[in-house]
C-alpha cells in the first residue's frame, strides 16, 4: 500500500504503509483520505506517520509542511507534538508554515519571496497577461506563492482583474475563500465591520479606525487576533493583516451596501485628498459630478506621478460618476489619450473611444477624442492624412479659444506636430504653426521649444538652444510624462539631451515597469537617437532591441519604426549590409503603408551612411538627395543638418562640386544660435572640403578643436579622416598621421570597421603602416630615442588626445596621481614643458595613436 507526496526537491516520492500493523494501517489510511471511516485516536494516527517518516528519512531528509497550522484538525495537531518530540539529529521534522499550532511544535517564520521570483512565478501561470497587470497583482498579493498559484484556478475575470486604486484586494477564488472566508465568517459582526474598514483603509492606520468607532475599534480587534488573522501594533497605532488573502476574504464576505458605508465613513476621515477622492467615489451608487471633478484631479496628479495606468482608471471611473453626457464623453477621451499616448493600452483606448462617442451628445468630438483616434489609427493601418485632419479640424473647429492653458489642446497640438514630422509634407506645417502662434497670451514654453526646434533644427531663432538648455536642466523628477517627451523631443534634435538623460530613463524605467509604455518608448527612442552620436552604441543597439520587442508586444506596429532606423544606422555605421538592407527595408515598409514620408526618409540616411563605408558615393548621393536636396537644407525636415556632411562629401567624390558648394552656402546660411555645436562642426567641415587648400587646414583644424568636438566621437573621427586625407595629399605626413592614426582608434572603439578600414589605409599611405614588425619596430625606436618607457608613451598618447589625469587613470586602470607622475618624467624627455606639447613632440618622433595598442 503506498500514497504520493513531495521530497524537499519537489520530487515525488512513495511512503510505504506496509510495516504498520492493521490498525495502525487502518488509522492512517482513513486520515489520508483513502477508504473512508472513523478517524482513529490521534495517538494512534501520530504513532504510525512516525513510523512512516522515520522509515523514508532513513534514505533522505524529510521535511512536513504545514502551510496554515491554525486550519489543522485536532487530530493532525496531536500528530506533530509527537513528530515534534523526535530525538535531535532526527532526519524528519515538521515544518508549521508561519506560525506554529500549540507550543510543543516548532514554527518557521516563511516570508514572501523577492519580487523578481514572485514575477517570474506569476508570468509562468499566466504569460499572456500583460506587465502592468502582473504589477498589480504582485502589490495586492503581497508576493505570497500561495496567492499566486490559486490564480490559475479563477475565471477570467478573476486572473486578469481591472486595475483599481480601492480597493486594494485580490479576488478571492473558491479554494481561497474557502480557506479564509469561513474564519472570516465566525468572528462578530463588530469585528467583521472594524475589519472591513482596516482592508478597505489599507495603511493600516489604528488612528483612523477609532476616529470612525472609537475605542471599541481596538476591543473589537481582539477576536481577530485570537483567530490569528490580524496583528494590532498597539505602540505603533498599525494593524496588519497576517496574510494578505485574508484582507480580500474580508472584503468577499462583505455585501455592496457595507462596502460603501464603509467607504463613506474613510472618506470623511483620511487626510490624502486622492484617498479621500477615492472613498468618496466607491461610496457612490449613482453619478455625482462633484466627486466626479474630484477624481479626475486625483487623475491629473496621478500621471504626473509617473503612474498613467492608476490614472486612467481614475478618469474612467469618474466618467463613470459624471451625470452629463457631455462630461462623460470628455473624461472617457482623456483616458483614451493617455492609454494611447502614454500607457500603451491601444485596445483599452479604442474601446474607451467607442463609449466616448457613445455618450456624446452632439456637437464635435473632444480634442483629446480626436488625438487619441489619430494615434490609434496610425498603429493600425490608418494613413497620417487621415490623422492629420482629424486632429487639425478638432482644432481649428473646437470652442477652446486659443487658450495656452488648456492642456486637452497643448496635448493635440503637439500629437499634430508629430503628424506633420511624420508625414514629410511642407503644406501641412504652416496651419500648425499658425494655430501655435494664436495661443494665448503665450504659447507654453516647452510647446514654443519644440516648435522651434524640430521643423527646421539648422535654422532656429537665436537664443533657442540656451532657453531648451535651461528647461532641460531644469527638468522636475516628477514630470508629466507628456511634457518629458515634448521637451526631449526638442533637445535630440538641438543635441542637448546630455543634461536630460535623467528624464529619458525616468520614462524608460515607467514603461519597463508597465506604468507608461508608450511614454516608455519615446524615452527608448531619445536614448538611442543621443547614443548613436555620443557613441554608446552599444548600449543603444540593447536598448533599440529591447524598444522594439515592447513596441510590438503592445501593438505599436507604427512607432517601432524609430527602433528600426536606429538599428539600420548601426548596422550601416558597421559595416553589415545584410543588416542595415534589412532593417532598413521594413521601415520603409511600415511608413509608407501608412504614407509617412518623412519618416520613410530615415531609410535613405540609413543606406546612405551604408554605402558611403563601402566607397559606393553614387548610391550614397541619390539616397542623400531624398532626405534633403543638393544645394538646400530642405525645410521641415529635421534629419536634414544630420546628413549635410555626407551629401557634400558623396557630391564630391561624384565629381558634382558644383552641387557641393551649392549646399556648403546653404549650410553656412542656416547655420545661427539655435543649431547645435555638432553642426556647427560639421559646418567647418563641409567649408573645408570645397575650400582651398590653405583656407581648408584652417577650417579643418577649427573643425577638430571646436567646442564640445569630441562629445561626438563618430562625427568627429569623420572630420578627422578627411582632414587627414587632405593633409597626405599636401604631403604633410607627420600631422596626417597624427589624425588618421586618432580617427582609426575611434573607429576601431565604436566597431565602425568600414571606416576604421578606410583610414588605416589612408595611414598606410601616408607612410606608416597600422601593424606589423616594422611598425612596431619604429614605434619602439622612436619612444626609445626619447627614452619613454611602454607605459609612459601610453599616457603621453592618451594626454595629447585632451583626457584628463583621472580619465587616463580610468583607461589605463591607474590612479590619477600615477598618472601625474608619469607626465613628470615625460616632459623632460620629450623637452616640453607642458601638455599643449605634447601632440606636436608625439609627431616629431614619428609616431601615431597605433603605437599607444603595440607598446607594452
Amino acid at each position: 500500500m503506498e500514497t504520493r507526496t513531495h521530497d524537499a526537491r519537489g520530487a515525488h516520492v512513495g511512503l510505504s504503509l506496509s510495516g504498520l500493523d492493521e490498525e495502525q494501517r487502518d488509522a492512517l489510511s482513513v486520515a489520508l483520505g483513502l477508504p473512508p471511516g472513523h478517524v482513529a485516536d490521534g495517538t494512534v494516527v501520530a504513532r504510525a506517520h512516525l513510523l512512516v517518516l522515520r522509515h523514508e528519512a532513513a534514505g533522505h531528509p524529510l521535511l512536513l509542511t504545514a502551510d496554515d497550522p491554525s486550519a489543522i484538525r485536532r487530530q493532525t495537531r496531536a500528530a506533530l507534538e509527537v513528530l515534534a518530540h523526535e530525538p535531535p539529529g532526527s532526519r524528519a521534522g515538521p515544518d508549521a508554515g508561519s506560525r506554529s499550532p500549540s507550543a510543543d511544535v516548532p514554527g518557521l517564520l516563511v516570508r514572501p519571496g523577492d519580487e523578481e521570483a514572485a514575477d517570474r512565478l506569476l508570468h509562468h501561470a499566466f504569460p499572456a497577461m500583460p506587465l502592468h497587470q502582473r504589477r498589480h497583482v504582485l502589490a495586492r498579493a503581497g508576493r505570497t506563492p500561495l496567492a499566486l498559484l490559486r490564480l490559475p484556478d479563477a475565471p477570467p475575470a478573476v486572473r486578469f482583474p481591472p486595475v483599481e486604486a480601492l480597493p486594494e484586494v485580490v479576488p478571492l477564488t473558491e479554494g481561497v475563500e474557502a480557506l479564509f472566508g469561513m474564519r472570516v465568517g465566525r468572528l462578530p459582526a463588530a469585528t467583521r465591520a472594524a475589519l472591513l474598514l482596516a482592508a478597505l483603509e489599507g495603511e493600516g492606520d489604528m488612528h483612523v479606525l477609532r476616529g470612525a468607532e472609537g475605542d471599541a475599534a481596538r476591543a473589537a480587534l481582539e477576536a481577530a487576533e485570537t483567530a490569528q488573522l490580524v496583528e494590532v501594533d498597539d505602540e505603533a497605532h498599525r494593524v496588519l493583516f497576517r496574510h494578505p488573502l485574508v484582507r480580500s476574504a474580508v472584503v468577499g464576505s462583505s455585501t455592496r451596501a457595507e462596502r460603501r458605508r464603509a467607504h463613506r465613513v474613510l472618506a470623511g476621515l483620511v487626510g490624502d485628498p486622492d484617498r479621500r477622492a477615492w472613498h468618496r467615489a466607491e461610496a457612490c451608487a449613482t453619478p455625482d459630478e462633484p466627486t466626479a471633478a474630484l477624481l479626475e484631479k486625483t487623475a491629473h496628479r496621478t500621471v504626473r506621478r509617473g503612474d498613467a495606468t492608476a490614472a486612467v482608471t481614475a478618469l474612467v471611473r469618474a466618467a463613470d460618476l459624471s451625470p452629463h453626457p457631455a462630461d462623460q464623453s470628455r473624461r472617457l477621451a482623456e483616458a483614451a489619450y493617455l492609454g494611447a499616448s502614454v500607457t500603451g493600452e491601444l485596445e483599452n483606448a479604442s474601446d474607451l473611444l467607442r463609449r466616448a462617442r457613445t455618450v456624446a451628445t452632439g456637437g464635435r468630438g473632444s480634442l483629446h477624442a480626436a488625438a487619441a483616434t489619430a494615434l490609434v489609427l496610425l498603429e493600425g493601418d490608418g494613413t497620417v492624412e487621415t490623422a492629420y485632419r482629424l486632429v487639425l479640424d478638432a482644432i481649428e473647429e473646437g470652442s477652446h479659444g486659443y487658450d495656452a492653458t488648456d492642456s486637452e489642446l497643448i496635448d493635440a497640438l503637439s500629437t499634430l506636430l508629430a503628424i506633420c514630422g511624420w508625414a514629410g509634407r511642407a503644406e501641412y506645417w504652416p496651419p500648425l504653426l499658425r494655430a501655435i502662434d494664436r495661443l494665448v497670451p503665450e504659447p507654453p514654453e516647452e510647446l514654443r521649444l519644440l516648435r522651434e526646434a524640430v521643423p527646421d533644427p539648422a535654422r532656429g531663432p537665436q537664443g533657442t538652444r540656451g532657453r531648451l538648455a535651461a528647461l532641460v536642466r531644469n527638468q522636475a523628477a516628477g514630470a508629466h510624462p507628456g511634457s518629458l517627451v515634448r521637451v526631449d523631443t526638442a533637445a535630440v534634435f538641438l543635441d542637448l539631451l546630455a543634461d536630460g538623460r535623467a528624464g529619458a530613463w525616468q520614462l524608460v524605467e515607467s514603461g519597463r515597469a508597465g506604468h507608461a509604455v508608450a511614454g516608455g518608448l519615446a524615452g527608448f527612442v531619445h536614448l538611442c537617437l543621443d547614443d548613436f552620436v555620443t557613441g554608446r552604441w552599444e548600449e543603444g543597439r540593447h536598448l533599440a532591441d529591447e524598444g522594439l520587442a515592447l513596441a510590438r508586444a503592445h501593438g505599436y506596429a507604427f512607432t517601432g519604426w524609430y527602433f528600426l532606423f536606429h538599428l539600420a544606422l548601426l548596422a550601416a555605421a558597421r559595416g553589415d549590409e545584410a543588416g542595415w538592407t534589412s532593417w532598413a527595408d521594413e521601415l520603409t515598409h511600415v511608413t509608407t503603408l501608412r504614407r509617412a514620408h518623412g519618416a520613410a526618409r530615415f531609410a535613405h540616411h540609413a543606406r546612405a551612411l551604408g554605402a558611403l563605408g563601402q566607397g559606393d558615393f553614387e548610391a550614397a548621393y541619390h539616397h542623400l538627395c531624398e532626405v534633403s536636396p543638393a544645394g538646400a537644407l530642405a525645410p521641415n525636415a529635421p534629419n536634414a543638418a544630420w546628413v549635410a556632411l555626407d551629401l557634400v562629401e558623396a557630391a564630391l567624390r561624384t565629381n558634382r562640386r558644383a552641387q557641393a558648394e551649392a549646399h556648403v552656402r546653404a549650410m553656412a546660411e542656416a547655420r545661427s544660435g539655435g543649431a547645435s555645436p555638432r553642426f556647427a562642426m560639421l559646418t567647418l567641415a563641409a567649408r573645408a572640403l570645397v575650400a582651398p587648400d590653405a583656407e581648408a587646414l584652417l577650417l579643418f583644424r577649427a573643425a577638430v578643436d571646436s567646442p564640445g568636438a569630441r562629445d561626438w566621437p563618430f562625427d568627429h573621427a569623420r572630420v578627422r579622416l578627411l582632414y587627414g586625407e587632405r593633409l597626405r595629399r599636401l604631403r604633410m605626413v607627420t600631422e596626417s598621421r597624427h589624425h588618421l592614426g586618432a580617427a582609426t582608434e575611434t573607429f576601431r572603439r565604436l566597431g565602425a570597421a568600414p571606416w576604421a578600414a578606410r583610414s588605416a589605409t589612408e595611414l598606410r599611405a601616408a607612410g606608416r603602416p597600422r601593424s606589423g614588425p616594422a611598425a612596431d619596430s619604429a614605434a619602439a625606436d622612436g619612444a626609445a630615442s626619447a627614452g619613454l618607457t611602454s607605459q609612459e608613451m601610453k599616457v603621453a598618447f592618451l594626454a595629447a588626445e585632451g583626457l584628463t589625469n583621472k580619465q587616463i587613470g580610468e583607461r589605463l586602470f591607474l590612479s590619477s596621481r600615477t598618472i601625474s607622475t608619469h607626465l613628470y618624467r615625460i616632459f623632460p624627455k620629450l623637452g616640453i614643458s607642458s601638455r599643449a606639447a605634447l601632440r606636436d613632440a608625439l609627431s616629431h618622433l614619428g609616431a601615431t595613436a597605433d603605437d599607444m595598442d603595440r607598446t607594452g
